[in-house]
């Protein structure tokens, strides 16, 4: 039997004549209507259609092909810029901020013999203190004792006087203590200018003739005034690198806290007069 006569009547429209000569003869036996396009023929194979995209359109813009089963046309997936310049950024911060940290310290260590004039300056300023505490409440290096720093309390004015003795003795021991240890400065500074001020005016007040301020000695009051000015001078400056307090933020760079310090240390001299004394020292 032959198919030649039917082979042209179930023929596509896109096959060539090479196509139909090389069909096999078998394939006048299948069923015509298995063998018809579908409306939406794409191809030999339209099951298997590989959707293409021009590559002179825009990324958002897809070339939309038919597909055998009837979906859309297929969109790009989105772009995504790549975050290494972002990477590369945050590392270039993280090295200017290391970099910015290494120059301070270098800074730092350029200032010569400035930390070591500080560290004479403060434990200068803290071995008299704590001296003159020891003398006070222990009576060394010839000192009135305990006894005697009560009385001289007493005769100046000072109310309760035998809780003050001690009270003020071990203050300024540990004060000057702290001093020369360069730990916790501004408020061992503080607590050493409200004594000195006290100191003062109690030296004024005891005078005979408190109207007439005298500066220099024996008789004047140049000794208080001086340890009053280092003792401000180490509270604005700051203790230096020599000390435990190097690594805090009023020794780096003292401004707002070495100012309420300032005001404290003078404010709590001047009020614990008033309270425990209240006379006028200029009268």
């Amino acid at each position: 039997m032959t198919s030649q006569p039917n082979e042209s009547h179930w023929r596509r429209p896109d096959d060539s004549a090479a196509q139909t000569q090389v069909r096999p003869a078998s394939a006048s036996l299948v069923d015509p209507e298995d063998d018809m396009p579908s409306a939406n023929y794409a191809g030999d194979f339209e099951t298997t259609t590989i959707p293409h995209y021009s590559a002179s359109t825009d990324a958002g813009n897809a070339r939309r092909v038919g597909s055998g089963f009837g979906l859309g046309g297929q969109e790009p997936l989105p772009y995504i810029e790549p975050q290494s310049s972002d990477r590369h950024s945050s590392f270039g911060a993280d090295e200017a901020a290391t970099d910015e940290d290494d120059e301070r310290v270098r800074a730092a260590g350029r200032r010569g013999t400035q930390n070591l004039g500080l560290l004479l300056l403060r434990a200068g300023l803290g071995a008299v203190l704590a001296a003159h505490g020891l003398q006070k409440l222990f009576g060394w290096w010839g000192g009135e004792g305990p006894t005697g720093f009560k009385n001289s309390l007493s005769d100046v004015g000072y109310q309760h006087a035998d809780i003050l003795t001690y009270v003020a003795a071990g203050g300024e021991i540990v004060a000057g203590v702290l001093l020369v240890l360069g730990l916790f400065t501004p408020l061992a500074a503080a607590g050493a200018l409200a004594y000195l001020i006290n100191s003062l005016l109690a030296d004024i007040s005891a005078q005979s003739n408190a109207s007439a301020f005298r500066f220099f000695l024996p008789g004047g009051h140049e000794y208080e005034l001086t340890l009053i000015v280092v003792a401000a001078a180490v509270i604005l400056i700051g203790p230096g690198r020599y000390g435990f307090d190097a690594g805090r933020g009023w020794a780096r760079r003292p401004f707002v806290g070495s100012f309420a310090a300032l005001i404290v240390g003078a404010g709590a001299g001047v009020a614990v007069w008033v309270l425990l004394n209240g006379a006028n020292p200029l009268q």
